[in-house]
């Protein structure tokens, strides 16, 4: 094993261990003192709670890092197909250490937080990684994928305040709400056509057709899927966005809330 891949090693297995400390130490201590109202959940509800803040400091953590690549990182920018990994190795090597981490508690943890939906995302996830950090190929369309995490913290805060009990027409979730139909929608949606474009750039070049067909139908088939959910979802997220605006604009005019003014 070459020096560079045994850095990449270590780095996943750095970060599987750092999440977990943050699961099972830092979220817990940290959480009691920022929000009271942690202390009154179920054990159930701390167990998600503790996975959601750690969600989303690796959401931060990746998204910040990610736009960095994007902007900075000349040779990926240059070469999508197989300019230097390096960085992007770094940033997938951290997501690899977190998925094992989330994927070890979704399993101990399955009565609390588990979901088949998020196995199946997070092992599709690990095997479109292999072919980054095994082979360093598409570094430019693994980094740009990432760009999605930036979704996440307002996801998981929408979870926070439900949990917590606050209205779903109070001020903070409505803001938060109005910021996760925005944010969504221009990580996963507004940005589309720049990632197809890159991709149709590259079809049928040398540089694609070093690509072996199994990363080839890793690439294009994962992103088409993903994709089409994104678009789902995104409708899903601005319809239930609509509709506790409609319901919050309803109360302030004096009328009674629709029963039916919840985001889905």
């Amino acid at each position: 094993m070459d020096p560079f891949s045994q850095l990449i090693l270590t780095i996943s297995v750095t970060s599987f261990f750092t999440f977990q400390w943050l699961f099972h130490k830092v979220s817990p201590w940290l959480s009691a003192r920022v929000s009271p109202g942690f202390l009154g959940l179920s054990d159930k509800q701390k167990v998600e709670w503790n996975s959601r803040t750690v969600s989303t400091l690796h959401a931060l953590l990746v998204g910040i890092f990610c736009l960095y690549i994007l902007f900075f990182d000349a040779a990926v920018n240059e070469d999508p197909v197989w300019g230097d990994p390096t960085l992007v190795k770094t940033n997938v090597a951290i997501t690899t250490g977190y998925l094992i981490s989330d994927l070890l508690l979704i399993f101990y943890y399955w009565k609390a937080i588990g979901d088949k939906f998020f196995v199946v995302h997070h092992l599709a996830a690990l095997y479109a990684y292999y072919y980054v950090l095994g082979q360093g190929m598409l570094p430019y369309f693994a980094n740009f994928r990432l760009l999605a995490e930036f979704s996440t913290p307002c996801v998981n805060q929408r979870w926070f305040f439900e949990v917590l009990g606050y209205p779903r027409t109070s001020r903070p979730n409505m803001a938060n709400g109005v910021a996760m139909a925005a944010v969504f929608f221009m990580v996963r949606v507004a940005v589309m056509p720049v990632y197809y474009g890159r991709m149709y750039a590259v079809y049928g070049t040398e540089a694609f057709y070093l690509v072996p067909r199994g990363g080839r139908l890793a690439w294009i088939c994962s992103s088409i899927c993903l994709d089409v959910m994104n678009v789902m979802w995104m409708h899903k997220i601005a319809r239930g966005c609509y509709k506790v605006l409609q319901s919050a604009r309803r109360a302030k005019d004096g009328g009674a809330p629709h029963e039916n003014g919840k985001v889905d």
